[in-house]
């Protein structure tokens, strides 16, 4: 899908400054609604992502694609001074900055915040970290794996005889890149009534933290401490997956009153809805176990279509657990564009995930997957700072780009 009217932030200009996935994720959804995203990368190295992932399909790493897409790359020393003053510039001529480095390394190349904002006093810094920009722990490297862990998330995954396990993906990075980028959309709406920029302070840990629902409040208050409960919430029934006769398993949520009865006649079992045991969602959380065992008799006597044709005509919320393939041939996926396709130069065509949310008016979108090592260091000296081809020669000729 392509967006010809451009999205919502077109006209923005942000420099990403860092790597990996926390600070560029925020900047990836930037781009995605119509940013112009210009990301300083080491020469010759270039962010790690770039060589990341468990196959390398013609040499290439099938992440780069994804986190680098809508993305201009532009290579910089930041090591040196030159590379300094070439950043400087860069940034002053940007509304936003986004760098996940660790805290007191811009302020080290003379890049902080105050520094900056005293030229430019409307910039906004995204500055995504471990720990935050403040605290007895911000000096220390955070990573998601750290963040997921004392933010609360690792005790409560897994099951309960086992040690804590760790979610298949950085979901740690990924959510402090989301609240990056929402704290920027609200510093420019603070921006758009005062003229005032500010700094983003999005620690990896908070970021786990806040999504942690009532884990905090209930253990003040009561003393009680979630522990691991495996594929079901404890006290939230009937929710968890069922096998079928197919072999597969089906989730189902049903734990509100009026989803339970629409179930219990999917189920042909109506006097379930009756029983003391099971009456309201009280009485379901304290029988979670009865209760699944009944419906598991039940869904495995079916096949998946069946089960789930049947769920469906009762209105009761369910869905297969699906991996990459499912995903790529399941109709509301395609109806929607939950994936789109864009061309690449090595792989001919990528498959991944859209922009989302999605707005009606000015949608995001995918333009270009990630580019090569410094594809628009040319362009964007040339034209953003005004170098000549000379001058950009001998950067390149002294290392600095």
């Amino acid at each position: 899908m392509t967006n010809t009217k451009g999205g919502p932030l077109e006209g923005l200009r942000v420099i990403e400054m860092g790597s990996l996935i926390a600070g560029p994720f925020c900047a990836q959804i930037l781009g995605d609604f119509g940013a112009e995203v210009i990301k300083l990368e080491d020469p010759g190295k270039g962010d790690p992502m770039r060589q990341w992932g468990r196959s390398l399909p013609q040499g290439h790493s099938p992440w780069w694609p994804v986190i680098g897409r809508n993305k201009k790359s532009v290579t910089l020393d930041l090591r040196k001074p030159e590379g300094q003053a070439l950043a400087r510039r860069l940034i002053l001529s940007a509304d936003i900055v986004v760098e996940n480095f660790r805290p007191g390394a811009l302020e080290k190349w003379g890049l902080g915040y105050e520094a900056l904002s005293s030229e430019k006093p409307e910039l906004i810094m995204a500055r995504v970290s471990g720990f935050g920009q403040t605290g007895p722990y911000s000096h220390r490297a955070g990573y998601a794996l750290i963040g997921e862990a004392m933010g609360g998330l690792r005790y409560v995954m897994g099951e309960p005889d086992r040690p804590p396990a760790r979610a298949g993906i950085s979901i740690g990075d990924s959510l402090s890149g989301l609240h990056a980028a929402l704290g920027v959309m609200m510093a420019m709406q603070h921006r758009n009534r005062t003229g005032q920029g500010q700094v983003v302070d999005a620690a990896i840990y908070e970021s786990v933290l806040s999504v942690m629902e009532n884990l905090i409040t209930e253990y003040a208050l009561t003393g009680y401490q979630r522990e691991r409960s495996g594929s079901i919430l404890p006290g939230i029934a009937p929710s968890n997956a069922y096998p079928t006769k197919s072999g597969d398993l089906v989730v189902i949520g049903a734990n509100q009153d009026t989803l339970f009865t629409r179930l219990t006649e999917a189920m042909g079992q109506p006097e379930l809805d009756l029983d003391p045991r099971f009456k309201g969602h009280a009485a379901r959380g304290l029988h979670q176990g009865e209760i699944d065992a009944l419906i598991s008799a039940w869904t495995s006597t079916l096949e998946t279509d069946d089960l789930l044709a049947v769920l469906e005509k009762k209105e009761v919320a369910a869905g297969l657990i699906y991996r990459a393939a499912d995903m790529l041939q399941d109709p509301q996926f395609i109806a929607r564009q939950s994936i789109v396709e864009t061309p690449h130069p090595v792989f001919g065509t990528v498959k991944m995930q859209n922009a989302f949310p999605r707005l009606t008016k000015t949608p995001g979108d995918v333009r270009w997957p990630g580019p090569a090592l410094g594809q628009h260091t040319d362009e964007v000296l040339s034209e953003v700072l005004a170098l000549s081809p000379e001058q950009i020669g001998r950067l390149r000729a002294d290392g600095v780009i």
